[in-house]
């Protein structure tokens, strides 16, 4: 298959090859690709490979096309440092930590996809994904989004998380919240009868008033500051001396949460 595509694009000398298209040929095991040193582009999709063990030495390779096969572990994948686009989809991968581990090192890698694999049966497995691959953008065609970053420190990260929220509130807030131990809820009977909310206040009621501090925390809306970017506000002698021009003063904004 490998050398029916170099005939079809006239390539006399490995070091010419960019790409290879070896797509719905029925593969079961591809030979070592390391000789095409200069490989970018690479298309495997649709046929029944259970291993990536082929390639090794392909530095340059940005773009690996791998869905729809028996793939089953993605061992040697972690050889790939360019890698920009991983597409998985469509396999049998199930161990959710090994896969992780095995793209950790891709700091390049930033569009990724996982999804028709037995491994996306675990309930968190898009935030456990974020969580480990920072660096991903796309996952499963789906762009990841600010909230489910914070999400995904909340959850897995639960020391960050309270560190964070212990500089936000100045060291007042006790912030040594037990991960294993769920907030204590109370039910809304237990109220007063006359008791009224307005429509934008949350009505869940906790024992521990840190606990309602932290959950408040995690809804914390966006605040920005705007003021004057004095070096664009000409001096009197530059007025004067006309060295800047009759253009309006900036406004600078930063915005926090």
């Amino acid at each position: 298959a490998v050398e029916d595509q170099l005939k079809i694009c006239g390539h006399k000398r490995d070091s010419d090859v960019f790409e290879l298209f070896l797509s719905q040929k029925e593969l079961t095991e591809v030979i070592d690709l390391a000789r095409f040193k200069k490989l970018k582009y690479l298309w495997l999709h649709h046929n029944k490979l259970q291993g990536i063990t082929f390639l090794t030495r392909n530095y340059c390779l940005t773009e690996l096309y791998l869905n729809n096969n028996e793939i089953f572990e993605i061992v040697g994948l972690h050889y790939l440092p360019s890698l920009h686009v991983l597409q998985l989809h469509h396999n049998e991968l199930r161990n959710i930590d090994a896969t992780v581990k095995e793209l950790k090192g891709m700091l390049n890698l930033k569009t990724l996809s996982l999804y028709q694999n037995p491994l996306c049966q675990y309930n968190l497995y898009r935030l456990y994904t974020i969580y480990q691959l920072p660096g991903v953008e796309l996952l499963d065609r789906k762009q990841v989004t600010e909230k489910e970053r914070r999400s995904m420190i909340t959850i897995f990260n639960h020391k960050k998380a309270h560190i964070i929220q212990s500089i936000a509130f100045r060291g007042k807030a006790d912030t040594s919240w037990n991960p294993k131990s769920p907030f204590k809820q109370k039910s809304a009977q237990r109220l007063p009868s006359d008791f009224a909310f307005a429509n934008n206040v949350d009505k869940t009621v906790f024992d521990d008033p840190e606990d309602a501090v932290f959950v408040r925390s995690m809804k914390r809306s966006v605040m920005a500051i705007t003021s004057m970017n004095w070096d664009t506000v000409p001096t009197r002698d530059e007025k004067y001396l006309e060295e800047k021009g009759t253009e309006p003063a900036q406004m600078l904004t930063v915005t926090l949460r």
